[in-house]
């Protein structure tokens, strides 16, 4: 435990207690530390040693100062015997070469130098410099050992060390020193490439007992990474850890959590995105332990949609999964959550929900519920119309960034954003479809699945989906040339069945067939129920069209339609 003294009155934050129990003679010892000044060339001054080293002997414990580069004191720390614990001194963005404009000289009782504490502290928080006063057996200072942040190098450390040299030994010039190297960190920072919301480290954690566990990792986290570039972050690493059980506070669990963070502040990352949803408590645990922005897969996936709705429909449906999602985070003080305004995780029709209370929130969601249902009311008439002109209705569903608006255009000419990036589209386009014997259809894209789809957004995006069940025909749409093929075609089965939609008529359409071996595309051609094309080829859906008229003029189809509706 330590304690803190500022202003020359105790402080008393919870984390570090009460310092009623030292002397008067203890407390007077604190109290000199605090007038102490110490010059922009120098570490520390032999007025300010003399004051630690007094008050070490005096508590028998570590007694630190938080130096200002002013060379006014603004922290005093009392720790125990064997280390120190710093205050909070609040939060500085690791990207912009600047340290943090205070140092931390200290004492250590028995002999030792700087301790793996001590550098955690100085790369975490971005100080400008820690120093050790390293005590003899008569409590006289023997030597001194100090460290500072320096750019990696390869698989260097984050660090350079210096000593224990004896001391009284000649320091550097202090303020020369941390000017060079907070140049050299925004030098260094100038040349990284800057996406449009930030730098983000992804982590995965899973069960080493799950089968296949680390080519789920694998994968999972390259959708993540697909997920992230939509979204506009850039991604500067990744971290998988596989444990016999997820850690109920920190996830990955704390001494892991300690190696990311210092990863990031040395990558120059300002987010760290979990490949799973978080719970209330594991956000406010990690949040707690580090200055970063700490956010999950749910809410990269709310921001997606956030970004890409464009209708009134799709806003409204967004804005009531990001309400249902926050809800729970908003009925205790949580400090992550401070962090997401503004950029990945904080923006769209719902960026407001950190600034209203849950009973504003809870209003809000009745609110849009009830907007949603007017406007299903009239999507419902509008499917009412279509299924009166007796025009048959071709549904485009599959796994995200498989091609579909690419599809849709090059059957329709519909000119909808295809992009080749996860959740391109989101709202529901319907396009007139001509048939090759000259009939007429209408065909309608959908907002792509993807595997753990947030269960707020399925619910809102609910109805939507639920278009589906006034189609002739099912179009099941698969990225051909993607290594998770079998996954997300298991993806697209379960959320069908979920729907009650798998009755349908259902003809699988194998795209991006042009990107892989021929003798490939052949087997997938004469797949039962399956087509092979590439959207993009010129004349590449005109077998597609031939199987769609083949299907759409078998009597049987409307009854089957009719009993799924």
């Amino acid at each position: 435990m330590s304690y803190v003294l500022r202003s020359l009155t105790l402080c008393m934050p919870e984390l570090y207690g009460n310092v009623s129990g030292l002397g008067p003679q203890a407390r007077k010892s604190l109290e000199r530390i605090y007038r102490r000044r110490v010059p922009s060339d120098r570490i520390a001054t032999p007025e300010l040693v003399r004051s630690l080293v007094e008050a070490s002997r005096e508590t028998k414990r570590q007694v630190g100062a938080l130096v200002h580069r002013s060379g006014a004191v603004d922290y005093v720390v009392v720790g125990t015997a064997t280390g120190l614990m710093l205050p909070d001194i609040g939060r500085l963005r690791a990207a912009d070469g600047r340290f943090r404009a205070l140092r931390l000289v200290h004492t250590h009782l028995y002999g030792e130098s700087l301790s793996r504490d001590d550098l955690t502290d100085l790369t975490r928080l971005r100080l400008d410099l820690v120093a050790a006063l390293v005590l003899a057996d008569d409590g006289e200072p023997r030597s001194m050992a100090w460290a500072y942040n320096v750019p990696r190098t390869g698989d260097g450390a984050p660090y350079e060390v210096v000593g224990p040299v004896p001391y009284g030994q000649r320091e550097p010039h202090f303020g020369e020193l941390i000017t060079s190297l907070e140049a050299e960190f925004a030098r260094r920072d100038r040349t990284r490439e800057v996406a449009k919301d930030g730098r983000a480290i992804l982590i995965h954690v899973g069960k080493r007992t799950e089968r296949r566990a680390a080519d789920t990792a694998r994968s999972s986290l390259d959708e993540l990474q697909a997920l992230a570039r939509t979204a506009g972050v850039d991604v500067v690493d990744s971290v998988t850890q596989l444990r016999d059980q997820v850690d109920p506070r920190f996830v990955l669990g704390r001494g892991k959590l300690e190696e990311v963070i210092l990863r990031a502040i040395d990558l120059g990352a300002e987010t760290l995105i979990f490949d799973q949803e978080l719970s209330p408590s594991q956000a406010s645990g990690i949040a707690a332990h580090t200055d970063l922005k700490v956010i999950d897969r749910t809410q990269v996936i709310l921001d997606i949609f956030a970004q890409h709705a464009e209708t009134a429909d799709g806003k409204l449906q967004v804005e009531l999964a990001q309400l249902k999602y926050a809800l729970p985070r908003l009925s205790t003080k949580d400090d992550s959550l401070s962090r997401l305004t503004g950029g990945i995780g904080g923006r769209g029709p719902g960026e407001t929900k950190l600034e209203i209370g849950r009973r504003r929130a809870r209003e809000r969601v009745t609110r849009l519920e009830r907007e949603l249902g007017v406007l299903a009311r009239k999507r419902q008439e509008r499917r009412r119309r279509r299924n009166e002109s007796s025009t048959p209705i071709i549904a485009l569903v599959g796994y995200t960034n498989a091609g579909k608006s690419t599809l849709l255009n090059a059957l329709t000419g519909a000119g909808v954003l295809a992009e080749d990036k996860l959740f391109a589209t989101l709202d529901t386009r319907a396009r007139r479809l001509a048939l090759p014997d000259g009939s007429v259809a209408v065909a309608t894209d959908t907002v792509g699945f993807i595997r753990n789809m947030p269960k707020d957004l399925f619910a809102a995006f609910r109805a939507t989906f639920e278009e589906i069940a006034d189609a002739d025909l099912i179009l099941e749409v698969v990225d051909a040339s993607s290594a998770e093929r079998e996954e997300h075609l298991e993806t697209t089965t379960q959320v069908l069945e979920k729907l009650e939609l798998d009755r349908i008529p259902r003809l699988r359409v194998y795209n991006k067939s042009d990107r892989i071996p021929a003798e490939e595309r052949a087997i997938l051609a004469q797949e039962s129920g399956s087509v092979a094309i590439s959207a993009t080829e010129p004349g590449g859906v005109k077998p597609l069209l031939e199987r769609i008229g083949q299907v759409i003029r078998r009597p049987a189809h409307r009854v089957v339609a009719s009993a799924v509706s």
